[in-house]
């Protein structure tokens, strides 16, 4: 078991993700309430920060992900939208926006930045996160960090295929997925015989 102390450091890949509480605005009941990344030990998480409420690029981001949840749902996913923004600029956005009309998932209020500086995505300077992804698996470890540049909007589907890949890497101790893997494609199984010998195997 690693030492909680690790808990209050930045974060890394493949080791324990920063633990936070949160406050939240959970558009499903129109109300106020908190998320605590502890509680949501066992489940796969996705934290999807953005830069911010009332901007451009984000509502195209956090609809992709709605238009998702179905898929989310079914692979046990638990997301988070996340900004440095108050949960009533939250709830303000959800109601004049029309790309986030019905928007299902928990909107995380890190006001102070805390968080977002943790996560290694917190613009000092203006108070803003970056488009930060993480993915969390249902031990606490960080599988995935990406962090995309300015304007430059994510993809949800790219997204749902590396949760894939990892879960089924989870599920299948000891196997590689190749590039663009999908569900059905060839695994490897990563050896010394394997080195030099990657195109043969995927035949």
């Amino acid at each position: 078991m690693m030492d909680t102390d690790l808990d209050l450091e930045n974060v890394k890949i493949d080791t324990l993700a920063p633990l936070f509480e949160l406050p939240a605005y959970d558009p499903g009941t129109d109300d106020e309430t908190s998320v605590s990344l502890a509680s949501l030990k066992g489940k796969w998480v996705v934290l999807f920060y953005y830069p911010a409420d009332f901007t451009f690029v984000c509502p195209t981001e956090l609809r992709d992900m709605a238009d998702m949840k179905s898929r989310f749902d079914e692979l046990d996913v638990i997301v988070l939208a996340a900004s440095t923004d108050t949960i009533y600029s939250h709830r303000a956005w959800t109601r004049h926006e029309s790309l986030m009309q019905g928007f299902p998932y928990m909107m995380l209020a890190d006001h102070n930045g805390d968080v977002a500086y943790r996560y290694n995505i917190l613009d000092e300077d203006t108070g803003i996160a970056g488009r930060g992804t993480f993915v969390i698996d249902p031990d606490g470890i960080v599988r995935v960090i990406e962090v995309t540049s300015g304007p430059l909007g994510r993809n949800s589907e790219e997204l749902l295929r590396k949760i894939q890949a990892l879960q089924y890497m989870e599920q299948n101790p000891g196997t590689a997925c190749p590039a663009k893997w999908t569900a059905g494609d060839k695994t490897l199984n990563p050896s010394m015989k394997l080195s030099g010998e990657v195109g043969e195997a995927l035949k």
